[in-house]
C-alpha cells in the first residue's frame, strides 16, 4: 500500500498498525503531542511571546474574511516592529499550484518563521509550504511520496474556523487541480510550535463554514471510533463525549455565532478530535475521509459536505464488522436502545444523518447532482491503486460502489 495515497491518522507521534492490533485490548502506542494551545478572548496579544522579534516571518491566509473580523488588525498590532511580509488567496481544499508560489516568496524573502491566520485549509497549506521551503522538489512530490520532509520552517498558528484539527497535528491535506487529486501528507516537523484558539474570531462565520466544521470534527471523532471494540474505554468515553458535545452545540453555535460558550466548546471540540489522543492504541478506519476527497476532488463539493454523504454509506454496508461499536454509540450519544440489533443500527444511521440535516447540510449525491458516472470514475481510481481501506481493509473497490450507490 502506498501511504502517501491515503488518509490514516499516522501523525508520526502516534504510529497504530491496525492489521496486527490484538482485537481484545489497546495497542501499544507512543503518543507525543508538542503543540501549545493558547486558548480564549484576546490571546491574540500573546504572539510577541513566541515570536521571536529577529525572525522574518511569513503571514499567510485565505480569502481575506480577517480583514473583515479584526483578526488581521489584532495580528498587525501584536506584531509591530517586527519584519513581516505576507502571502494570501490559499483557497478552501488549499491548491498545490497557489502553494508554489508561496514557497518561492518564502525562499526569495529568507522567510524564518510561518503564521497561518485562518482555518484549516490554510494552515494545512501553510504546513505544505513549511516543509516545500526546505526541499528542492516540486512541494507536491511530498504528496506523492517522492521527497521525504526532513525538516521545515517552524509555525504557530491563529485559528479562525475550527474544522480540521490541523492546529494541534501533523497532517495536511493538499489538492492538485490539474490531476483532480487530493492527497495528505503527515510529519512531525510541520506540527506548530503554538496555536491561538479565540472563539471570538468565529463569531462571523458563514453558516456553512460552522456547518461544514462541526461535521468535519464529527467524522474525525467517527474515523477513530466507529471501527471494532478493543476495550479502550477512555478512549471511547472521551470520543464520545466529543460527539455528545457537537450533537448538543453544533446547532446552537450555528443559531447563536456570538454565543462565547457555545463557539468555545465547538471550538476546542475541532481541536482535541484530531489532536491524536482518542486514536492512541485504536483501529482507525478513514474510509469515509478517503472516499470524500474524490468527491471533492472530481466535483468541487465541500469537504464536510462529502463526509456528511459518505459516513452513512459506510456504516450502513459496513455495518456487520462495526455493529459493536454502532450499537454503542447509538445508546450513547443519540439514546438508540429498542428493537433489534438490524432495527437499531439502521435508527442509529437516521439520527446521525437528521444531525447533519439539522445542521443545514445535504447528505445524499442526488442532492448535489451527483449521478452513477462520478461513482464509476471514483470506483475505478481505487481499483488502479490496489488497496482496500479500512480498519480491516475490508473495502473493496466492490464495496466501495455499494457505499457510494447506497448515497444516490
Amino acid at each position: 500500500m502506498n501511504q502517501k495515497q491515503t488518509f490514516t491518522l499516522d501523525l508520526h507521534y502516534l504510529r497504530i498498525n491496525n492489521l496486527k492490533q490484538n482485537k481484545m485490548a489497546i495497542s501499544n502506542f507512543n503518543f507525543y503531542n508538542p503543540v501549545r494551545i493558547l486558548f480564549g478572548k484576546g490571546e491574540i496579544a500573546q504572539l510577541p511571546n513566541y515570536i521571536s522579534k529577529d525572525q522574518k516571518v511569513m503571514i499567510t491566509y485565505g480569502g481575506g474574511s480577517i480583514f473583515k473580523n479584526g483578526v488581521y488588525d489584532q495580528v498587525k498590532k501584536a506584531l509591530e516592529g517586527y519584519d513581516i511580509i505576507e502571502f494570501g488567496g490559499i483557497e478552501p481544499n488549499p491548491k498545490v499550484a497557489t502553494l508554489r508560489k508561496a514557497v518561492e516568496l518564502g525562499k526569495k524573502e529568507k522567510v524564518q518563521f510561518l503564521l497561518p491566520v485562518g482555518g484549516g485549509s490554510v494552515i494545512d497549506g501553510t504546513k505544505l509550504i513549511a516543509a516545500a521551503m526546505c526541499i528542492d522538489n516540486d512541494p507536491w512530490d511530498i504528496l506523492i511520496g517522492k521527497a521525504e520532509v526532513k525538516s521545515a520552517i517552524p509555525m504557530g498558528t491563529v485559528l479562525t474556523l475550527p474544522a480540521t484539527g490541523s492546529e494541534m497535528n501533523a497532517g495536511a491535506v493538499i489538492s492538485n487541480t490539474d490531476t483532480q487529486e487530493k492527497y495528505a501528507f503527515h510529519s512531525v516537523h510541520v506540527m506548530p510550535k503554538f496555536s491561538i484558539l479565540d472563539p471570538e474570531t468565529c463569531y462571523t462565520l458563514p453558516d456553512i463554514q460552522i456547518a461544514n466544521g462541526v461535521i468535519d470534527t464529527f467524522v474525525h471523532v467517527m474515523e477513530q471510533y466507529i471501527t471494532y471494540p478493543v476495550n479502550a474505554q477512555i478512549n471511547d468515553r472521551f470520543a464520545e463525549s466529543i460527539l455528545q458535545t457537537l450533537v448538543e452545540v453544533g446547532p446552537k453555535a450555528l443559531a447563536d455565532k456570538t454565543n462565547y460558550d457555545h463557539m468555545s466548546n465547538y471550538m476546542w471540540s475541532a481541536t482535541v478530535a484530531l489532536n491524536g489522543l482518542i486514536g492512541a492504541g485504536v483501529p482507525n478506519d478513514w474510509a469515509t475521509h478517503q472516499i470524500g476527497h474524490e468527491i471533492t476532488a472530481f466535483e468541487g463539493v465541500d469537504h464536510g459536505q462529502t463526509l456528511a454523504i459518505v459516513l452513512p454509506g459506510v456504516m450502513s454496508i459496513m455495518r456487520e464488522g462495526k455493529k459493536d461499536k454502532i450499537l454503542q454509540f447509538g445508546a450513547r450519544v443519540f439514546g438508540v436502545t429498542a428493537g433489534t440489533e438490524q432495527e437499531k443500527i439502521d435508527e442509529t444511521i437516521n439520527k446521525m444523518d437528521s444531525f447533519f440535516r439539522q445542521m443545514g447540510i445535504k447528505t445524499r449525491l442526488s442532492e448535489y447532482g451527483i449521478g452513477q458516472a462520478t461513482i464509476d470514475k471514483i470506483v475505478e481510481r481505487f481499483e488502479k491503486r490496489g488497496y482496500n481501506m479500512g480498519e480491516r481493509a475490508d473495502i473493496s473497490p466492490a464495496k466501495l460502489r455499494l457505499i457510494l450507490e447506497n448515497r444516490l
